[in-house]
């Protein structure tokens, strides 16, 4: 636990929340009362404010708008049965956030403004955390730098913004998934492991061409043969052959080191499945398909957390996959579910009380 940080706190004078049903929400379309804002100048981080949510004003020369400087996290808080809110594993998101920092060349977010600061958020906005089944409060930190100059180099000023908005699932329906062979997310030496906002505006097009072939998303594979896989569109990437769980290695740095990933992980070695994280090509896939050894096959990402696939399509070969009879990745789902809802002892201290 973070020491108590001194945060200025602005409350709304009306609450947003008598005009939204939570029983209904789609994802990312409405947000809480409140946001917390923090600025780095000279070397430090100030002005630690929660002040009602609000239009940010900016320089039409802000550096972030020119040379891409911006990171960002996805994490969830839920309501346990005891009515007590809870965020899920929000120090492994801290972490990767100062990577992805790190990578980009942007300063750290001292861990007492990140955690005591989201912290303190949740608990002035906690009424806004769905009460139903496959509901959360959806938490964005988000940092972007504020110099307004131009000139490519890394910026002096930066600010980080935590904002919430109550969200209900993402993918609703098993998905139909395009093997991507034309455009790449992430080469080695690259930043395809950072949270930038780069590595999500240069996937647009790959996934609306695909979507305009009537597939959700695509599945990426690497820069230089297209064959070894790398993420479905903004998650990562399971496949249930032979029993054993497989997702591709995050050795090269091109894939997102994904809590959920790591979460479902040691889901599956609780159910005593094998797991190998390992480079895997699209011709392994399309051979063990053809002899009838993969029985399911799913993304997973804080937004989505499990999303069954129903369909592969690699050069016009189609891959049809009957997720009705979808085992393992249910039974995981139940068991991240379990322990973020309060419903098991959390024995890896996942949950983080608000």
């Amino acid at each position: 636990m973070t020491e108590a940080l001194d945060i200025s706190i602005t409350k709304a004078e009306r609450s947003k929340l008598q005009d939204i049903n939570l029983e209904n929400v789609p994802f990312g379309k409405y947000f809480t009362d409140h946001m917390l804002e923090a600025n780095y100048e000279n070397g430090e981080w100030t002005s630690i404010e929660i002040k009602p949510y609000q239009p940010i004003l900016m320089e039409p020369s802000l550096a972030a708008l020119h040379y891409g400087q911006a990171i960002f996290e996805g994490i969830k808080a839920y309501n346990t049965n005891d009515g007590d809110p809870f965020i899920f594993r929000p120090l492994d998101n801290f972490e990767r956030f100062n990577k992805s920092a790190r990578r980009m060349n942007m300063p750290a977010v001292p861990e007492e403004i990140f955690m005591e600061g989201m912290r303190q958020l949740i608990a002035l906005d906690k009424n806004w955390i769905p009460a139903k089944l496959d509901h959360s409060l959806y938490i964005r930190p988000v940092m972007f730098s504020t110099d307004a100059m131009l000139g490519v180099r890394p910026s002096d000023t930066y600010k980080f913004l935590i904002i919430l908005s109550p969200t209900g699932p993402y993918y609703a329906s098993p998905m139909k998934i395009l093997v991507e062979e034309n455009y790449t997310r992430a080469a080695p030496g690259g930043v395809g492991f950072s949270k930038n906002a780069g590595n999500y505006g240069g996937s647009m097009l790959a996934a609306s061409l695909a979507k305009e072939k009537g597939y959700d998303q695509v599945l990426w594979t690497d820069s230089t043969e297209h064959k070894w896989l790398q993420e479905v569109g903004m998650m990562n990437v399971f496949f249930i052959i032979n029993n054993i769980a497989i997702t591709p290695s995050l050795e090269e740095g091109t894939i997102l080191e994904g809590v959920t990933r790591a979460s479902v992980i040691q889901a599956l070695k609780e159910m005593d499945i094998i797991v190998e994280e390992r480079k895997i090509n699209i011709d392994e896939v399309v051979e063990a398909y053809k002899a009838g050894k993969i029985t399911e096959v799913f993304g997973t990402g804080t937004a989505a957390v499990i999303a069954p696939i129903k369909e592969l399509n690699y050069k016009g070969f189609e891959m049809h996959f009957n997720t009705d009879n979808y085992k393992i990745s249910g039974s995981v789902k139940k068991w991240l579910a379990d322990i973020r809802e309060g419903r098991v002892n959390d024995k890896y201290g996942w949950m983080w009380k608000v």
